[in-house]
């Protein structure tokens, strides 16, 4: 049968992805740093091999002898799935995914190197060449696709997200979001003014706060035996689901940056973790897509983490790990707190989404050829200025070099992340619609409905609907972004949460 042929030759895959999961895992996190030339040369050779397997000429034949077999529900949708990935992967050759996996990897340690000392004018040639490739990947694709350049990258992290639905919805959530930052921080300042911020100490050792922030991955419902906690420049989820590689980074003088980004990067993890296990293989049982997969995330660290029940639960564990004994009243206006700021990871709930719009904004002139590389630390500044009110001109280390994306050639992922922050709330808003008692339950410590919830609506389906109809089935409506907007005006509009 030729549905088995596929079925084999996913199984060899899969073996490949898991390899060069974890060699990228272990590069980012504990690979010497004389080791990175022949690390780029495997992950170069192997990424080469994956394609050459995953695209040789017989397989096309396979799948339209299997569209003709008689198959079960899930073969059936593996095979559309599959079709689907065969398509995108048959866009570029060979030999340009060995160039651009090599080509991506050096700029990406060089970026390690060079953002610390804000050194633009040497990171720029590698930039240009990741940007030069990325045009011509998305030349190739946006021809086989019958799809904009932009929308053939997009399609590469969240299958059918258009720039023509996109940035309509941006913008309105742009406009919103100018004129309730400053709204959002006079609350914050009317409270602030009858309670004063209590300073954290500033002595937090790295040892505990990774022991912290072990216990709260478990306590989420990360299974410590299928995955890890490491430290990186840029906190990552990688790995394989049998394996994920998460990372943070930490600052001894304030614990919670370090504790969200464990709790983001493990609602990654979560996902993961909890894919249906028999189609591993398959691109079936992938995860569906990066705006989903930010919404999983985005979940933990929001809709969970920030909010107040479960600092409920959360301060006598911090108590136990940190010594810090506070009530509630001082915890929340730093979990909550608002204010501008240069960088994204570390950006409030509020002004968050201004961060990736610029972003979004910028790498669709990049890939269009309106922007040069050389003209980006300007445009970011401009953006920044007007989105934000702050300047980055003369700090590109905290402006255009502070994320890893654009090194690492990720053009077309940064839309995931506000769409996933308006897809959690809107999960949330349908979670709490039935089981009402949701909060009680994280009061407790206990997650166990709401990852049943995500476990049987989200996170068991893998790819087996598209990304709108995994929405609608989940939620029962279709994405709506009054959710987020509801959502941060209750918690920080001074309409509702503390």
């Amino acid at each position: 049968m030729s549905f088995q042929k596929l079925d084999d030759l996913c199984r060899r895959l899969e073996a490949l992805e898991h390899a060069l999961a974890i060699l990228g895992a272990d590069e980012a996190t504990h690979m010497a740093v004389g080791g990175g030339e022949k690390r780029a040369e495997a992950m170069a050779t192997l990424s080469g091999l994956y394609h050459r397997q995953a695209t040789a000429p017989e397989i096309g034949d396979w799948i339209a002898a299997a569209e003709a077999e008689a198959l079960n529900e899930d073969q059936t949708a593996a095979l559309r799935e599959f079709r689907r990935h065969h398509t995108n992967l048959t866009c570029l050759p060979a030999e340009f995914v060995e160039r651009q996996t090599a080509a991506r990897l050096r700029c990406e340690q060089l970026w390690r190197d060079l953002r610390a000392k804000g050194d633009w004018a040497s990171f720029q040639p590698a930039l240009e060449g990741v940007v030069a490739l990325a045009r011509e990947e998305a030349a190739m694709r946006a021809e086989v696709l019958g799809l904009s350049p932009y929308d053939a990258l997009m399609e590469q992290y969240d299958p059918g997200n258009r720039a023509a639905d996109i940035t309509p919805v941006f913008t309105d959530l742009k406009a919103f979001l100018k004129d309730f930052v400053p709204q959002a921080l006079d609350v914050q300042a009317g409270r602030l003014a009858k309670r004063p911020l209590k300073p954290l100490s500033g002595t937090y050792a790295i040892e505990k706060q990774r022991a912290l922030g072990l216990a709260m991955m478990e306590a989420v419902g990360f299974d410590l035996t299928r995955g890890s906690l490491s430290v990186s420049h840029h906190p990552f989820c990688g790995g394989v689901p049998s394996d994920v590689r998460i990372t943070t980074r930490y600052r001894t003088t304030e614990f919670l940056s370090a504790l969200m980004g464990i709790l983001h990067e493990t609602g990654h993890a979560l996902y993961e973790q909890n894919l249906p296990r028999d189609w591993s293989h398959w691109p079936l049982g992938k995860a569906r897509g990066m705006a989903i997969h930010e919404s999983q995330s985005l979940f933990v660290e929001k809709q969970i983490g920030r909010n107040p029940a479960f600092w409920r639960w959360a301060l006598p564990v911090v108590d136990s790990h940190l010594g810090e004994s506070w009530s509630l009243d001082d915890i929340l206006p730093h979990v909550h707190q608002v204010g501008r700021g240069l960088i994204r990871v570390d950006a409030d709930e509020v002004t968050y989404p201004l961060h990736v719009i610029l972003r979004y904004e910028l790498e669709q002139d990049l890939i269009s050829g309106k922007l040069d590389v050389a003209d980006i630390p300007q445009a970011w500044d401009a953006r920044m200025r007007d989105y934000l009110g702050l300047s980055t001109i003369d700090n590109p280390g905290d402006g255009p070099m502070q994320d890893v994306h654009w090194p690492g050639g990720a053009f077309g992922y940064f839309p995931s992340y506000t769409l996933g922050a308006m897809m959690a709330a809107q999960q949330w808003a349908a979670l709490v619609r039935e089981h009402p008692d949701t909060d009680e339950a994280i009061a407790k410590g206990d997650f166990s409905a709401i990852n049943e919830w995500r476990r049987t609506r989200i996170w068991s389906q893998g790819s087996r609907w598209s990304t709108p109809d995994l929405m609608q089935r989940a939620t029962g409506e279709k994405l709506d972004a009054r959710h987020f907007i509801a959502h941060l005006q209750k918690r920080y509009g001074g309409q509702g949460e503390p």
